[in-house]
């Protein structure tokens, strides 16, 4: 009896904690992109990959706007730079602080804009990964 309780309760458990996730879903109406905020500063070699410092879009979030930057040597990602993130609230400041080391080393792992979001950081992965997405689609890769 005592087994069956026990199988129960975490069986519930589970369920509740599976229930409380959030699905993936399409950004939300206040992550629409702005226009590039800068053309790039690179060329774009016809053979051998893009060169040089894109710009990407400053997507705006519910916590504020996210915009990285991305440099590209011979088609290949060599750094991305946050050029804005959200910042209006100290928990925002940290949050940010916390998850773009993180994305940034997700992104030069990839060597795209496919990368994992970061738990709790959610709205600043996304913007990130879209703004990355921009600048790399400005590049040409």
């Amino acid at each position: 009896m005592h087994k069956a309780a026990v199988t129960t309760v975490a069986t519930v458990a589970g369920v509740i904690l599976l229930l409380s996730l959030k699905p993936h879903q399409n950004p939300a109406p206040g992550m629409m992109a702005s226009p590039p905020s800068s053309a790039p500063t690179g060329h774009k070699p016809s053979s051998s990959g893009a060169s040089g410092t894109y710009s990407g879009s400053v997507i705006n979030t519910s916590y504020g706007p996210v915009q990285v930057s991305v440099t590209l040597a011979h088609g290949r990602i060599t750094a991305v730079k946050a050029l804005r993130t959200p910042s209006d609230r100290p928990r925002s400041q940290q949050i940010a602080a916390d998850a773009v080391p993180r994305l940034t080393r997700e992104a030069l792992s990839a060597q795209s804009a496919h990368i994992d979001a970061v738990s709790g950081a959610t709205y600043t992965s996304e913007g990130y990964a879209r703004s990355l997405q921009s600048a790399l689609d400005q590049a040409g890769v």
